[in-house]
């Protein structure tokens, strides 16, 4: 048997309760209001791969993310590492250290009051790693080094550092308990262009010599396709299309994704007409009926206003996931765009 991925979403819903308090439902007669942030969310990440889930802001890439690492609770579906529960698997020690987060804001992520040697140690003295001051002392050296910076740092505290090497901090806190898989939410958007492709390329050398798998969220489009072998593109809360990273860049599928792409800054389209797209993201207290795209698809139609689309391979590009009636139906004009 083939050896299961190493996080696989089924099916992974989570809804809050955002209503107001019993007593003013009361008088002014309102019932519960329910935020839908994931809503039946599904994809495999294979060892050693990345995958990364891209959309607007709100359109719960983060909360994905903090699903796959088991700080949220799911409200429907499964979480699975290695085929086994999510809840299950981090009842065990051995098994949460295996599992990591990186996350977006370096500024606010760290503890102003510790050294960095005790913010990056944590994990080795939760975890029982390294024995001794002696050993915990080498280690956090160690892996100082491995992220570009020097064990001479570790004496020093947080904000005597810059965005770039407080991030290098964080990816040295989550390395620190030898995991197999991390979730990156949005790891560099706070960060300068130029300290951006020094995390990203620190990121891909510590994959390529550790192993590891990410799980990678972000808005930058630039930065997905440079990252990733894998992308679900996300809109209020569901995944619209998943593809291999340079096949969804190349031949978008689904007319948002497709709107995504067009907007991504490009010499070569200087002159040529881009489609906007217009209209706002409904609420996602209030989704619309049928496809949660169609209030704003230049292709949207009856069926696609009443009947929710699933996440299918696609005519012409069976590599490609994309839940769209549109394309199922031929109505994408992709033919004529391939031949063209």
């Amino acid at each position: 048997m083939s050896e299961p991925p190493i996080f696989e979403a089924r099916g992974l819903s989570r809804h809050f309760d955002v209503s107001k308090p019993a007593l003013q439902r009361l008088l002014s007669r309102e019932g519960r209001r329910t935020l839908r942030a994931v809503n039946e969310v599904s994809f495999a990440i294979p060892r050693g791969t990345t995958m990364s889930l891209v959309g607007e802001s709100g359109c719960g890439k983060s909360t994905v993310a903090r699903l796959a690492v088991g700080l949220y609770e799911p409200s429907g579906g499964q979480a699975l590492f290695e085929g086994q529960d999510l809840a299950e698997a981090r009842k065990s020690a051995a098994q949460r250290r295996r599992m990591g987060m990186i996350f977006q804001d370096p500024y606010a992520s760290l503890n102003p009051r510790w050294r960095v040697a005790d913010i990056v140690g944590e994990p080795i003295r939760a975890y029982g790693i390294a024995e001794g001051a002696g050993a915990l002392r080498e280690k956090v050296g160690a892996l100082l080094r491995q992220v570009g910076l020097s064990p001479a740092d570790g004496n020093r505290f947080p904000h005597e550092f810059s965005g770039g090497q407080r991030q290098r901090i964080s990816i040295a806190r989550a390395l620190s308990s030898n995991p197999d898989f991390l979730v990156c939410d949005e790891p560099t958007s706070a960060l300068d262009v130029s300290v951006q492709a020094q995390i990203l390329n620190l990121m891909k050398g510590l994959q390529r010599d550790l192993g590891l798998t990410y799980l990678f969220i972000s808005h930058n489009l630039a930065v997905v396709r440079q990252v990733s072998d894998r992308v679900g593109v996300m809109y209020l809360g569901s995944i619209m299309e998943l593809a291999p990273a340079e096949t969804l860049f190349t031949t978008p599928r689904q007319p948002y994704t497709r709107a995504l792409t067009e907007a991504i800054p490009d010499l070569d389209m200087v002159g040529k007409d881009r489609q906007p797209v217009g209209g706002e993201v409904p609420s996602p207290i209030a989704p619309p009926p049928g496809c949660p795209f169609n209030p704003r698809c230049p292709l949207a139609n009856d069926r696609c206003r009443s009947e929710r689309p699933a996440l299918i391979p696609a005519r012409g590009t069976p590599e490609t996931l994309v839940a769209c009636h549109a394309v199922e139906e031929g109505r994408d004009s992709f033919e004529a765009r391939a031949a063209a």
